[in-house]
């Protein structure tokens, strides 16, 4: 049985959380869902019932996942090796159908079982359903010499996005959940980076909130000490120090657009924390690192 204390704590954490749920109601929040949040069966189950709560509570949760680890460990098994530039996974067109495979298929339906399960209502997406995410190729550029662009394959970027779909389900309760694949204009598929999706649905949905998980407290500076907030001058001066790279770039590059878009605030946090979800919406503490537009 729990003591008069704990019990006590836990009706002060309520209290506390109902401002929160005053300022958020009816509001748009974009969660960009990825890394060990995705993999650990207890946390899977916390993101799950936090998503679940949101809705409960009021809010619109919008779920765009990643799903890196999933595809890897099936090009592994086929003899794939998986290749990266900038961040970027490059995609041929084997690489393509894995892809489809995995985010559309295996981790797109068991995310909208946990939250089902949880007692919500989703409903799995990619972008080509309804043909709502529309896109092109990507070319990178290369650092070795900024005159050139590298073809990474079926890589895209976001041309548009018809918010009607998502519109049309947040008002009969459901909760989409979105993999991030998108349609060109002849058809073909392309695999889109999921912070880039998160971020871009939340500039054309006017969200309150765009959250990103990842898998360390946030972002952080070179003596590995957390950076609670920043400006896009000191995003600037981190990566050309070299401080955020690889993966983080692109992470950075659509929280940042997207907090100069609009979005009222933008979270970096750490999805290995229990309840990381919550703790960001729903008390004082927060979690990660808030980037602003100024």
């Amino acid at each position: 049985m729990q003591t008069e204390n704990a019990a006590i704590n836990k009706a002060k954490t309520l209290a506390e959380a109902l401002p929160y749920i005053k300022r958020f109601f009816d509001k748009t929040i974009v969660i960009k869902y990825g890394g060990n949040a995705m993999t650990d069966p207890y946390l899977k189950e916390c993101f799950a019932s936090d998503v679940v709560l949101l809705k409960l509570v009021g809010m619109n949760p919008i779920v765009v996942h990643g799903g890196g680890p999933q595809i890897n460990e099936l090009l592994d098994r086929l003899g794939k090796k998986g290749e990266f530039i900038q961040g970027m996974r490059v995609t041929d067109e084997e690489t393509m159908d894995i892809v489809e495979m995995v985010l559309g298929g295996q981790v797109n339906k068991e995310i909208v079982h946990l939250i089902n399960r949880n007692g919500g209502k989703a409903v799995g997406l990619t972008g080509q359903d309804g043909n709502f995410i529309h896109a092109r190729k990507l070319l990178v550029q290369d650092l070795q010499n900024p005159a050139n662009k590298i073809d990474i394959g079926q890589v895209g970027e976001i041309s548009g996005i018809d918010p009607s779909l998502i519109q049309f389900l947040d008002s009969g309760d459901f909760i989409p959940v979105i993999a991030p694949i998108g349609v060109g204009e002849d058809g073909e598929t392309y695999n889109i980076n999921a912070d880039v999706v998160a971020g871009k649905l939340a500039e054309i949905l006017g969200a309150e909130k765009l959250i990103l998980l990842t898998n360390t407290p946030g972002v952080l500076d070179k003596s590995g000490n957390l950076l609670t907030g920043l400006t896009p001058k000191q995003i600037d001066d981190l990566v050309t120090d070299g401080t955020l790279s690889g993966g983080m770039l692109p992470k950075i590059s659509s929280a940042l657009d997207a907090a100069r878009s609009g979005v009222k605030s933008v979270h970096i946090i750490d999805g290995r924390v229990e309840h990381a979800l919550l703790l960001e919406v729903l008390t004082d503490a927060g979690v990660g690192t808030m980037i602003t537009a100024k």
